[in-house]
């Protein structure tokens, strides 16, 4: 069972978190920042890092790695932001992605990705699109759209709108 529908290709962003490689798709980012300063908000969710200036915007910052429950990002030469649109009951927030690097923008056909495991009911795995297979590895695409709670976007929305 492929989780796409029909036979197009699509493209997904990939990016590193530890030593596992994560997608995204192309459609739900909108630039790639180099790393640059965050300024900190009190009082909010260990991965949420703070906030950004984005051309006179201001975007929250997510440390993707603890949103995960990784240890937290270092930064090096090659940490970015990924800014991504979020959707959640019809909104829309812009978010910053911390993530340790990006690799590329890689084609996958449906036949390349197979449906989420299902790992009891403990684990969640419902922010997880598919499985997909690349030269001999599996990139685990994320439906960014499901990592985030509607509490979580709300608390993101309301760092935006306070000042930096």
């Amino acid at each position: 069972m492929s989780v796409s529908s029909g036979t197009e290709t699509n493209q997904y962003l990939s990016f590193i978190l530890e030593d596992e490689v994560f997608a995204l798709d192309i459609s739900k980012v909108r630039e790639v920042l180099d790393y640059t300063a965050v300024s900190k908000v009190p009082r909010t969710a260990d991965f949420m890092l703070g906030v950004i200036n984005l051309r006179g915007s201001v975007v929250p910052v997510v440390d993707m790695r603890l949103k995960f429950g990784l240890s937290r990002t270092v930064k090096t030469v090659n940490t970015c932001i990924i800014i991504v649109e979020v959707e959640i009951d019809g909104e829309t927030t812009i978010l910053g992605a911390l993530a340790d690097s990006v690799q590329e923008v890689m084609d996958l056909a449906p036949d390349q990705i197979e449906p989420p495991p299902q790992i009891g009911t403990r684990l969640k795995t419902r922010f997880i699109k598919g499985m997909g297979k690349r030269e001999g590895h599996f990139v685990i695409i994320l439906d960014i759209d499901k990592v985030f709670s509607a509490d979580e976007l709300f608390a993101a929305e309301e760092m935006a709108s306070a000042d930096p």
